[in-house]
């Protein structure tokens, strides 16, 4: 019997190790706080994130990278940028090191876990100065990184990507980007270097950009020589950082290659969410949402739009440029009990390169917000849009259950969550309204809608849901309603 209970504590270690974003266990869901100062996200832990029960910050990255300057772009600075790293130094338009502790001690003292974005592929195609203090400029013609120090040894050589093949997708250059020889020992003791300095900061884990072009091997070695978690940072003892990486299935490079590592990216979401809410595809298949991409659930990174795809994926995907899809998908993505879910919050851009919001000098200027606590000046902040936010609240209400009671119409859909929430979404934006009489599973009261308003005290500052002692509750969402979906849980119950 103790032999069966040993077995059994080990797979549960096992099972919640790599893939366990270590949220506490009130909160859920991450935002991506793309290209904001170190400080700026700090003070976002501690004055909205943390009070609205979000679990987490995936940061831009925070390795010194080439200053790039693009005359015929209005902000001249290029968000890419921040893809071509010159060193491993924290040093960034975001701050410096002594903001990034500051940011992650102040972040993980309000409970908000923080997951940098990181670059262990390749080195910057650009020469020239870095954000930082690195001695002299990088000059990637003749790959010499100098403050790391890298050199042509400690590089693939040259060739360009060929899609059909799967060693060249991992070792030669993804669009000219210098490729590190990931089997160098050099390389791979500054990269568990970097790692390891980075959980002694603070961190809860890494998202691993370009992962597909890695050979899963050697991302074994370099992950397996990780520290666990700083335990002064509020993490368990013998707790292990986090792990997701960017991964697009295709070219014979399938999921399955690199769960036993972590989380993977599953861009497939975002266009299965855009067709369905805009009517595109049947939104009553998504009663099976994310179990038919090749990763588990708790092996799936969920997302409606992301950095790359909210610029370059088009029709059918959704961003910020259309805010009522958007919100219905994002509120699905947080409803529903599949994946990892992962918000985005953005700045405005009219170009594909532009960079974040800037000063007269090329700094990052600051979020400033509204009376209303939305972003303006240049920032989109999603996550701070209402709908948005009590979704989160939600998602943290229902948490530990399972999707129930689902129906389904034409091009319209409800599910419970336990006996905890209900939510309705209409698909159908240029059609007929929902009006449905929805078995809940909750008990009888009246309950604050989330996507329209919530609870102040003893009353709702939007619609309300009665539902009655059969755990019935009727739901109208006229054609053309502000909002596409309806969510009620038991924390905002009168």
């Amino acid at each position: 019997m103790k032999l069966v209970v040993v077995i059994l504590l080990a797979l549960s270690s096992f099972v919640t190790a790599q893939w366990d974003p270590q949220w506490l266990s009130s909160r859920s869901a991450m935002v991506h706080l793309f290209e904001w100062k170190w400080s700026d996200i700090a003070r976002e832990c501690e004055n909205y994130l943390a009070p609205n029960g979000f679990g987490g910050v995936q940061i831009s990255p925070p390795t010194e990278n080439t200053a790039i300057v693009l005359d015929w772009l209005s902000t001249k600075r290029p968000w890419w940028e921040r893809y071509q790293p010159i060193s491993y130094k924290l040093e960034t338009r975001s701050g410096n090191e002594a903001a990034f502790a500051d940011m992650t001690r102040r972040c993980n003292a309000v409970g908000v876990r923080i997951y940098p974005d990181i670059l262990l592929n390749h080195m910057s195609a650009t020469s020239g100065p870095g954000t930082g203090s690195s001695v002299g400029s990088a000059n990637s013609s003749y790959l010499n990184f100098p403050s790391v120090p890298f050199t042509t040894e400690h590089f693939n050589p040259y060739c360009s990507l060929d899609w059909n093949s799967q060693t060249s997708i991992r070792d030669c250059w993804l669009i000219g980007l210098p490729d590190l020889n990931l089997k160098h020992q050099h390389v791979r003791d500054k990269q568990v270097e970097l790692l390891n300095h980075l959980i002694d900061l603070g961190v809860a884990g890494f998202r691993f950009d370009a992962m597909k072009h890695m050979w899963p091997e050697d991302l074994e070695y370099i992950l397996s020589r990780m520290k666990n978690l700083n335990v002064n940072y509020g993490f368990a003892a013998n707790t292990r950082p986090f792990v997701v990486g960017e991964v697009i299935q295709g070219d014979g490079i399938v999921y399955s290659h690199y769960t036993h590592l972590g989380a993977v990216t599953v861009f497939e979401a975002s266009r299965t969410l855009g067709q369905s809410i805009r009517g595109h595809a049947s939104v009553n298949e998504l009663k099976d949402f994310g179990r038919w991409y090749g990763a588990a659930s708790h092996e799936s990174l969920i997302f409606v739009d992301n950095h790359d795809n909210q610029r370059d994926g088009g029709l059918p995907l959704t961003n910020h440029n259309e805010p009522r899809i958007y919100k219905a998908a994002t509120a699905f993505n947080l409803a529903f009990d599949f994946g990892i879910p992962r918000l985005m919050s953005s700045f405005y851009f009219t170009h594909r390169d532009q960079g974040p919001p800037t000063d007269g000098n090329l700094n990052i200027i600051s979020p400033s917000f509204d009376s209303n606590g939305q972003c303006n000046n240049g920032w989109v902040c999603e996550h701070r849009w209402p709908a948005i936010r009590n979704m989160i609240a939600f998602r943290n209400a229902v948490k530990g259950t399972s999707v129930e009671h689902w129906w389904d119409g034409w091009s319209q859909i409800g599910f419970a969550r336990g006996n905890r929430g209900y939510f309705v979404l209409n698909s159908r934006d240029n059609g007929d309204g929902l009006y449905e009489r929805l078995y809940t599973g909750l008990s009888a009261g009246t309950y604050c809608d989330m996507a329209t308003g919530e609870k102040v005290g003893n009353s709702c500052t939007g619609k309300s849901v009665v539902v009655g002692g059969d755990g019935y509750a009727q739901f109208d969402l006229e054609r053309g309603s502000q909002e596409q979906f309806m969510a009620i849980h038991v924390d905002a119950r009168l």
